[in-house]
């Protein structure tokens, strides 16, 4: 067995017999700060565990002799204050499916990136901090929903919205650009609901092979397909008296919208291949990024699931629409990757926080997030100044104030750099800006009459 790895933080055990995976995890955990141990035999794991108090067990589904899922369920009965998170691959999703039914609090698909695993261990860890009583990644404002940070006007509707939704049962459809925390909301939706002691299972449907998601989602039963050669559960049973969360739902094919629908209207389902029918005691949850109304109107997504799933609607705004949040979020990230790396929380400067406020963050929280965590690590000052900035964003921290106008000042302006940059030709200006002749003469009559009396 290897030595532990020691840092700040959480106890984690990995238990994977390819040493590759195990020293790619040990490694990657290590640089976040946690104590890991790594073990490439369940047996072992054991041992281990009787000696050690660990936070976090991260196992393979298949290893020798004993599988990953005894082991899940040795600690699911016998350490209660210890969770497991599987790394699966979608080949063989149903061990993922098994995995959760016998009590792992998330699973990782392989390949994965840094991000990803680093993401899924730390709501591992929240779900069993959470557990014990003890919330070590509380936000700024402690009224807020866990992991979701931001007091301004839209983000306390979408707070009062999580709150109304935990005590109902109907579905949910949470929408918002990539990044702004979809899947966040739906684990405070589940765990404020009386569900919250119950699996929650999360499912990308866009990393699920379309060939596999019917399987995926009902399970199937021996025989049903070419390689079918025993009976699988699907993540419908998985997520039994709990929450199944379907984020990317825009994905799912037309032939499975019909059998998700039967599952939200009758709360019954078939196993692939089977006749008999199943009840689904589930709450599900789904998110998307795209315009769910126009795929309807396209004929890519069914009508009828459409407002099936859109009982409550709940919109994430992105982070470019909420710029007073962005300091709270900040900070947050900036104390939190500091620790990591066991050094003192840096400032930043007037300008780099003005260059924040300004930014566009098309990636959203995530984007903020890994700036914050890049700025951090590269800073070698106790300031963060605009030379710690990324190139891109250097140039909004150092350059001028944008300056302030209405919006048809900043119109007419776009229509004199247009003219200017066709030599004046008012027929290839309007075809630029997408008007006719007459409508541009307009505009420009105007502007020049404003411009006389002022």
């Amino acid at each position: 067995m290897n030595e532990a790895v020691f840092g700040e933080g959480d106890r984690i055990l990995v238990v994977d017999d390819s040493p590759t995976t195990l020293e790619l995890l040990r490694r990657n955990l290590a640089e976040e700060g946690y104590t890991v141990f790594t073990t490439p035999d369940v047996s072992e794991a054991l041992e281990l565990l009787d000696r050690e108090a660990i936070d976090l067990v991260i196992t393979d589904t298949k290893m020798p002799r004993i599988s990953g899922i005894d082991l899940v369920r040795h600690i699911r009965e016998n350490l209660r204050d210890t969770g497991v998170m599987m790394v699966t691959s979608y080949a063989t999703v149903e061990g993922a499916v098994e995995a959760m039914r016998e009590g792992a609090i998330e699973y990782i698909a392989k390949p994965f990136t840094e991000e990803e695993l680093i993401t899924a261990v730390r709501r591992s860890l929240e779900r069993v901090h959470r557990r014990r009583g003890v919330d070590e990644t509380s936000p700024t404002d402690s009224s807020n929903p866990p992991g979701l940070i931001g007091n301004s006007r839209s983000m306390l509707e979408v707070y009062r919205m999580i709150g109304k939704a935990a005590q109902s049962n109907a579905t949910v459809l949470i929408t918002g650009e990539s990044g702004t925390g979809k899947e966040l909301v739906a684990r405070a939706i589940h765990y404020g609901s009386p569900r919250a002691d119950a699996p929650f299972v999360p499912v990308t449907l866009s990393g699920v092979p379309e060939t596999l998601v019917e399987s995926a989602l009902f399970g199937h039963v021996k025989g049903a397909f070419t390689g079918a050669n025993e009976t699988r559960s699907g993540f419908l049973q998985a997520a039994q008296g709990g929450t199944l969360f379907l984020d990317e739902v825009s994905e799912i094919p037309l032939p499975i919208q019909v059998k998700l629908l039967r599952v939200l209207q009758e709360r019954e389902y078939l196993m692939v291949g089977s006749m008999q029918q199943k009840t689904a005691d589930v709450r599900v949850l789904v998110a998307t990024n795209r315009d769910l109304l126009k795929m309807v109107k396209a004929g890519q997504f069914r009508e009828d699931l459409y407002f099936r799933l859109n009982v409550i609607p709940i919109s994430l705004p992105p982070l470019r629409e909420r710029p007073e949040d962005i300091p709270l979020l900040v900070h947050h990230f900036t104390k939190r990757f500091a620790e990591v790396d066991r050094r003192p929380v840096p400032k930043f400067s007037d300008s780099v926080m003005n260059s924040f406020t300004r930014h566009d963050w098309p990636g959203n929280v995530r984007e903020l997030e890994n700036v914050v965590q890049r700025v951090v690590v590269m800073a070698e000052g106790s300031q963060i100044e605009p030379t710690d900035l990324p190139e891109l964003m250097r140039y909004q921290a150092t350059g001028p104030e944008p300056e302030l106008m209405t919006l048809a000042e900043a119109e007419v302006r776009h229509i004199r750099a247009v003219l200017a940059s066709v030599g004046g030709n008012k027929s290839k200006a309007a075809r630029l800006l997408k008007i006719d002749r007459k409508t541009l003469r307009e505009k420009l009559k105007v502007a020049q009459r404003e411009n006389e009396t002022t």
